[in-house]
């Protein structure tokens, strides 16, 4: 498979571990194994821990074990652990489905601007892939669009509800003409629900997960958004059960099974998910309110359409400085990361994402603003 670079992880790269407030970051602010621990009560605290410095670091169950596949399926309407599949976070089950669901030549629809693994893994799988894009204006789906792009050769309508990097999201009666439209022509849904469950004050309410809208949707999710803990590597797919047997053949050469601590980590975290919501919700609610202020007193070359679900939304900016250029020296010369809205295909826009901790967010705006006075002044 040949595949074009992947333009968002490359600057990334470049600029995350020297950069000191990233405020471009796609998820919530990481937990800690302490932060996990501490949910438990003291003396359950300390028969966990113990269990875990005890357990063997062979290869774990190659599909996820059965406990936790058996709580994801629990997240979902009719759903049984054969129809879970647990991945190397959700970018391995995108990548595994892409594969095992296309053909050179088959038509694909999806979401723009997107994650670029959602637009350019179909490409390189050989399929004709048709660009859905969110619109500049108020950053919502157009439907009467995607029922233009279909065609009778459309094998799979691809999207993303909450959407990176637009914070669009799709309502129940929205994603449900999606389903009808993609299953009138025989093609399946995939969603990548990465950002389910992290709601926003003020935004719009959640649609239920692609895969229960019927047998030709499958939702892709992941800890690593929701819950702060990108580091365990968790994701999984929510599918029919054929599917999933596909995947996980092919999964066998790439990266074969979960990691046993990760697995025995992530059913920690969803036993705890009501309390990890109620702290996301406060981290979200300030760092809301701190670029609501910040956009407001820069109104005059500055905008945002705060995301209605997630975590992330565009700044659009008039300046006279193209966004990787302008993202490149917020990193180098002030330590601040706002992605370039290049990456994505939007010029004069930088995204930003409002999981990180406050206090280390309100230095960053701080510091872009400056950086935009200066820039401004000269």
């Amino acid at each position: 498979m040949k595949i074009e670079p992947f333009a968002l992880e490359r600057w990334m790269t470049a600029h995350e571990l020297s950069a000191t407030h990233d405020i471009a970051e796609s998820g919530i602010l990481p937990l800690t194994t302490n932060d996990l621990l501490a949910f438990e009560e003291p003396k359950q605290r300390e028969v966990l821990l113990e269990r875990l410095l005890e357990t063997p670091l062979g290869y774990s169950a190659a599909s996820g074990s059965l406990e936790l596949k058996t709580v994801l399926a629990d997240t979902y309407r009719d759903c049984t652990p054969e129809n879970i599949l647990v991945t190397t976070g959700a970018i391995e089950a995108n990548f595994l489905l892409f594969n095992v669901l296309l053909d050179p030549g088959d038509h694909v629809v999806a979401v723009n601007p997107a994650y670029q693994q959602l637009n350019s893994v179909p490409r390189a799988v050989g399929a004709n892939v048709s660009l859905w894009k969110v619109g500049l204006k108020g950053y919502r789906y157009d439907l009467d669009e995607l029922e233009r792009l279909m065609t009778p050769r459309t094998r799979l309508v691809v999207l993303n509800t909450p959407h990176n990097p637009t914070g669009a999201m799709l309502g129940e009666e929205e994603l449900g003409r999606v389903y009808d439209l993609a299953e009138s022509v025989g093609a399946w849904v995939l969603c990548d629900e990465a950002y389910r469950w992290l709601e926003v004050p003020g935004g719009a309410p959640f649609a239920s997960p692609a895969v229960d809208y019927g047998p030709s949707a499958i939702s892709v999710g992941t800890i690593s958004k929701p819950f702060g803990l990108p580091g365990l590597r968790i994701g999984w797919m929510a599918a029919p059960a054929e599917i999933v047997a596909e995947c996980w053949s092919m999964r066998d050469y790439v990266s074969l099974s979960p990691g046993k601590l990760s697995d025995a980590l992530a059913i920690l975290a969803f036993k705890h998910r009501d309390r990890i919501i109620e702290r996301n919700r406060k981290i979200i609610g300030q760092n809301l309110e701190a670029t609501n202020r910040f956009v407001e007193e820069r109104s005059d070359f500055l905008s945002w359409t705060p995301p209605r679900g997630g975590l992330l939304a565009l700044l659009r900016y008039e300046l006279d400085v193209p966004s990787l250029e302008l993202a490149n020296r917020l990193s180098e010369e002030h330590g601040v990361m706002l992605a370039p809205g290049s990456a994505f295909g939007f010029e004069h826009h930088l995204r930003i994402g409002i999981g990180q901790d406050p206090p280390v967010f309100a230095e960053g705006l701080r510091r872009a603003g400056a950086f935009f006075d200066e820039l401004r002044g000269s």
